[in-house]
């Protein structure tokens, strides 16, 4: 059986180039409506490349956080074509 985190990241690596899902999404399509917080934590803790963390924002479409800096979420999602609202948090 797979961890809450392995099934995150599953659905976080499954986001197509140009689009974006919520924390909430992503907590609910991994089995854990609630717990889009703990999404956040072990996006927050993940470097791999082959995973799109900076195509999570929040629900209310504002960019949200990022590990690598908000700059550079910004950026790459500019460059997917996808940003919604440069406001952070």
């Amino acid at each position: 059986m797979k961890t809450f985190k392995e099934r995150v990241l599953e659905v976080v690596k499954e986001i197509p180039l140009g689009k974006t899902m919520s924390y909430k999404e992503v907590a609910k399509k991994s089995g854990s409506p609630l717990a889009w917080r703990a999404v956040g934590s072990i996006l927050n803790k993940n470097y791999d490349p082959k995973i799109p963390c900076h195509r999570v924002i929040y629900a209310n479409g504002k960019i949200g956080g990022y590990n690598r800096g908000i700059s550079k979420k910004n950026y790459l999602l500019k460059k997917e074509k996808r940003i919604i609202d440069k406001k952070t948090k």
